[in-house]
């Protein structure tokens, strides 16, 4: 495991929770609709299940599930990752960790995940979306971007670097 990945994990977790606590204390209080732009709005959700919120039940105990559930994900991704040599795949794991980290505070501390922006509008005028993405905040975009750089590097990096390094 490199330090580095752990270290990135921490400034995603420590920026995600600095962001919810200034939307919760400062700019949703008291919660409303902020429109900034025609398409995109600062709202106040809390997601008690998993991804746009499936398997959502609107108990704390959905949400203590969820949490302990992606602890085990955590542990298993820093055990993965403790074989991994390449530098991408150590900070696409950071990534998705610090994220992960920062929805599991939230699930202990709040009533759910704490979830502020909000897309909509003509761009997402199609099924399931009908017209709004689900709401979400910046542990959400961390992990989405980290699995996607995994999954692109597992589709088109890894064989390219296991020959450059063989």
């Amino acid at each position: 495991m490199r330090r580095s990945t752990l270290v990135l994990a921490a400034l995603v977790a420590a920026l995600d929770q600095a962001t919810k606590w200034f939307i919760l204390l400062v700019v949703m209080n008291p919660p409303r609709t902020i429109e900034v732009t025609p398409f995109f709005n600062l709202v106040l959700a809390y997601n008690t299940g998993i991804a746009f919120s499936l398997g959502a039940m609107g108990t704390r105990t959905s949400s203590y599930f969820f949490g302990g559930l992606a602890i085990v994900i955590v542990i298993g991704l820093l055990w993965w990752l403790r074989g991994q040599t390449r530098t991408l795949v150590h900070v696409a794991g950071g990534l998705v960790i610090g994220g992960a980290i920062g929805n599991i505070i939230d699930r202990f501390v709040h009533p759910g995940v704490v979830d502020f922006l909000h897309f909509h509008g003509w761009l997402f005028n199609f099924p399931p979306l009908h017209g709004h993405w689900p709401a979400f905040n910046l542990a959400d975009s961390a992990i989405v971007t980290g699995v996607a750089i995994l999954v692109l590097d597992g589709l088109f990096g890894s064989e390219k670097a296991d020959k450059q390094q063989g």
